[in-house]
C-alpha cells in the first residue's frame, strides 16, 4: 500500500532518507565520514528532485559514538551510555520522525583488498524482495559509471563480524537496517569502496560527484518501478 501510494503521487513526493558514516577514527589521513558525506552530497544536489533528508550524528554534542562506531556493536548502537543514546540511535530517530519510503546507507568498506561496492538488506525483513531490487538497481548504477566491481546483495547476518541481533529473528544484524529500528519500508546498506584498495578514487570529489549522482538515479528507478 505505502508504495502504491508513492507511485501513485509521483516519485518527487517520496520522501528518501540518506544516512551517510559518522566515522571519522577509520585509519590515518583518511575520514571515512567525509567521503560518505561528500558523496551524500553529490546524491542531493543530482536530478531528479525528491524529498530527501540527510541524518547525521557527526558533531553532534551529548551522544556516544557519535563521530565513532560500528554499526553491528551493541555497545556503539543500541545500548545508553552515562544516559547517553548513540549517533546511531540518534540519527534512526531522526530518520523515523520523517517517516521516509526510501533508507540508503552510505558506508565504506575495509579489509576486503577489493576495489568494489557491495549492498545489504536486513535478513528476514517482509520488504526484503523489494529491497533487493532497490540494491540491485544502485548497484547496477554504482557499477556502470565507476569501475568498481559490483559484489552484489547480501543479508546484514552474513557478516559474521558483529553481536547486534535483530529482536524478531534472533539472527545477527545491522543496527540501523533492522526493522525493528527503521520503520522506512525500503533499506539498504551500502559498502561502497574499501578504505585501503579505493582509498585515492574515494577520496577524489569527482569521484565522490559520480557516486552520488549514480546513487541517485538507483533510487529513482526504484521509485519508477514501484506499481502505480
Amino acid at each position: 500500500m505505502i508504495g502504491i501510494l508513492a507511485a501513485a503521487v509521483g516519485i518527487s513526493s517520496a520522501t528518501l532518507v540518506w544516512q551517510p558514516s559518522h566515522q571519522t577514527d577509520t585509519g590515518e589521513a583518511y575520514d571515512e565520514s567525509a567521503v560518505c558525506g561528500g558523496i551524500v552530497d553529490a546524491a542531493m544536489a543530482a536530478a531528479p528532485a525528491l524529498q530527501e533528508h540527510r541524518v547525521w550524528s557527526r558533531g553532534v554534542k551529548n551522544l556516544h559514538h557519535a563521530d565513532s562506531g560500528t554499526n553491528t556493536l551493541i555497545a556503539h548502537t543500541s545500548a545508553l551510555v552515562g544516559g547517553r543514546k548513540s549517533g546511531y540511535a540518534y540519527e534512526l530517530d531522526l530518520s523515523n520522525a520523517l517517516k521516509p519510503l526510501v533508507f540508503v546507507g552510505v558506508h565504506n568498506n575495509g579489509g576486503t583488498k577489493r576495489h568494489a561496492v557491495w549492498a545489504y538488506v536486513h535478513d528476514g525483513d517482509r520488504h526484503e524482495a523489494q529491497s533487493r531490487r532497490l540494491a540491485a538497481l544502485l548497484l547496477e548504477e554504482v557499477a556502470a559509471a565507476t569501475d568498481l566491481q559490483d559484489r552484489g546483495t547480501h543479508l546484514d547476518s552474513s557478516t559474521g563480524r558483529n553481536d547486534y541481533r535483530c529482536r524478531a529473528t534472533g539472527k545477527l544484524a545491522f543496527y540501523s537496517i533492522d526493522e525493528n529500528v527503521n520503520a522506512a519500508p525500503y533499506r539498504v546498506l551500502m559498502e561502497i569502496g574499501d578504505l585501503d584498495a579505493s582509498r585515492e578514487f574515494l577520496q577524489d570529489p569527482a569521484n565522490q560527484k559520480r557516486l552520488g549522482e549514480a546513487l541517485k538515479r538507483g533510487v529513482a528507478r526504484f521509485l519508477e518501478s514501484l506499481p502505480r
